[in-house]
């Protein structure tokens, strides 16, 4: 059974839906509007259903338009995919390994993991990208990332998702600061002094400015830097405190005279998960890695 719409009809789709506009969906996929228009109807009347509502102020998705582009999406997504792979087998590569992961996985606990998946993969390149959780979720579940890793309540009911590690936020103050030595802190308190945050798109730093927002106050950034490390050189310096994950704290207190501070609030403890579509889907280059995570899940817990 032949489907009446085509990979063109997939990309306009989708340009409408990210546009709210025919008129502006057509000229992102190239196409003039009434060309647009009649591959709509065209596939409107193939399918028998209504794709979208036409309003004064432009259009919007029907329940089946939303299947349609989401579907859509996946498609595209693993056509953009099969591109890639196959450039890179024509060059020597075997396999291409696709990694979102959140700003406390990729900084603290991936990097030693996936040396020695690398070591022992040398045909095998990995595309390693930091991001938000719920991002990460959707991501894998519409086929853009192969493994993701999250931290915190998300929801994963459609993903197959396994245990990783465990980590939670802490304050990080000089060493001779007001704050240093209180047992525990809630991060509200925290908003009267200057912070230290993350570059802009850290996941960390965009789910502090999620509590914020609930919380109806302004996080007093003081400076803005990359990294863990110098996150905590800017709180030794006495330039601000920083909310920075506890390992990552830790390790930086070995070396320099800061003081780390428990947050009460209940986010601040967060469990990590690896989450895939389907684990028995995976090529086996993948599910080794996988495999590797959930050994390091085990080692961290010993």
């Amino acid at each position: 059974m032949s489907l009446p719409f085509d990979l063109v009809d997939l990309r306009l789709m989708v340009r409408i839906a990210e546009s709210n506009s025919l008129t502006r969906g057509a000229e992102a996929a190239h196409m003039s509007a009434p060309a647009a228009s009649t591959r709509i109807k065209n596939i409107e009347e193939g399918l028998g259903v209504k794709l979208l509502f036409r309003t004064s102020q432009g259009v919007t998705l029907t329940p089946p338009g939303q299947a349609f582009v989401h579907h859509a999406r996946l498609v595209l997504g693993q056509l953009e995919h099969l591109r890639g792979d196959l450039q890179e087998y024509a060059s020597g590569i075997k396999g291409h390994l696709r990694v979102f992961a959140n700003t406390t996985a990729l900084g603290e606990f991936l990097p030693p993991v996936l040396r020695r998946y690398l070591l022992a993969h040398p045909d095998v390149n990995v595309d390693l990208q930091e991001r938000l959780s719920h991002d990460i979720v959707r991501a894998v579940s519409e086929g853009q990332t192969d493994i993701g890793i999250v931290a915190g309540l998300v929801r994963t009911e459609n993903l197959e998702v396994l245990p990783y590690r465990r980590d939670r936020l802490v304050v990080v103050v000089p060493a001779d600061h007001a704050l240093a030595g209180t047992p525990v802190l809630a991060f509200a308190d925290t908003l009267a002094f200057d912070h230290i945050g993350l570059h802009e798109s850290s996941a960390i730093r965009a789910f502090l400015q999620q509590i914020c927002d609930g919380l109806e106050r302004p996080m007093k950034q003081r400076i803005q830097v990359s990294n863990f490390e110098a996150a905590c050189r800017m709180v030794e310096a006495a330039v601000g405190v920083a909310i920075l994950p506890e390992s990552a704290a830790r390790r930086h207190a070995q070396t320099m005279t800061i003081a780390i501070v428990p947050l009460a609030d209940p986010w601040a403890e967060r469990a990590m998960q690896i989450c895939v579509r389907s684990l028995e889907a995976l090529p086996v280059y993948a599910r080794e890695l996988v495999d590797l995570l959930v050994e390091d899940a085990r080692q961290g817990v010993a």
